[in-house]
């Protein structure tokens, strides 16, 4: 069976005032239904930018490439704009970084998820209330006849996150794309939130790409996991493989900055990590 999502070579260039900066340097990347795929790194790395340039949403400042940018067997690059909303929004949606941020705090929560049912499913009023209903209980936001009428900073940093996953799972999409979910959230938050998305995931049987900086997080939800270091792809493992044989330097270095590992060695690894990247600089690398 083919990748759901399926991209070779993406790259991501900025134009700026010192010149073209490279954000997303030439990824390969897919993932299949229902599998969860976790793109880790430090930030800077590239990750959001190239999950950005799937959906559409990067600014104009920013030229696009990639030999293959395939999702569900369509050419996202062949597709008119009108062509494209058939998918975005619906087929593959996305949870920002910062819900507070992303959430409008001049309307209800209720309104915003309900906007989102009536102008992209079409539904009537009356069914986007009773559906809004459901999926804020879906989510586990308590009381959500009572929770529909409230503003994003009536809410917490945990409900204002379950408000944003309920928005994007409204149209039972096959990709779902969570950007640091559990940023700013405290760990017990943190952990309902993962737990929230890999239940939602086997329930919709949707594939899940999570953005993160936590190996944590890649342990708890990803079945594969690309490694990646300004805008390049350094390493693409199952999990299991890649916490018990990390292969690059970087990657180890990564794994050596878990706590449970911090007894030393830490910088040794990131030094070698440094010195096997200035010697593919200068071009000694194999």
């Amino acid at each position: 069976m083919p990748p759901l999502l399926d991209i070779r070579n993406l790259t991501v260039t900025f134009d700026t005032a010192a010149g073209p900066f490279k954000a997303v340097d030439g990824i390969d990347m897919s993932v299949s239904a229902r599998e969860g795929l976790a793109i880790v790194g430090e930030s800077g790395s590239g990750e959001t930018g190239a999950m950005l340039a799937v959906m559409g949403l990067l600014p104009n400042t920013a030229t696009v490439t990639a030999d293959k940018m395939d999702f569900d067997g369509q050419d996202l690059r062949a597709l008119s704009d009108r062509e494209r909303r058939q998918i975005i929004g619906r087929k593959i949606t996305m949870i920002f970084q910062e819900p507070m941020a992303s959430l409008n705090p001049c309307y209800t929560v209720g309104f915003q998820i309900e906007e989102v049912l009536r102008h992209i499913l079409g539904m009537s009023a009356r069914e986007a209330r009773k559906r809004a209903v459901e999926l804020f209980q879906a989510v586990g936001i308590p009381e959500p006849e009572q929770r529909l009428h409230s503003y994003p900073h009536q809410m917490s940093g945990g409900q204002c996150q379950r408000v944003m996953i309920a928005i994007a799972i409204a149209s039972n999409p096959k990709l779902l794309i969570a950007d640091e979910p559990t940023t700013a959230l405290d760990v017990t938050i943190q952990k309902q939130i993962l737990d929230l998305l890999v239940d939602l995931q086997e329930k919709h049987g949707m594939a899940l790409i999570i953005i993160t900086h936590d190996m944590g997080v890649v342990a708890e939800t990803a079945d594969r996991v690309v490694v990646q270091y300004q805008g390049k792809k350094m390493e693409e493992a199952d999990v299991l493989s890649l916490f018990e044989t990390p292969r690059n330097p970087y990657t180890r270095a990564l794994l050596s900055a878990l706590p449970e590992h911090a007894t030393g060695g830490r910088l040794s690894t990131v030094s070698d990590f440094m010195a096997a990247q200035a010697a593919e600089n200068r071009g000694e690398g194999a």
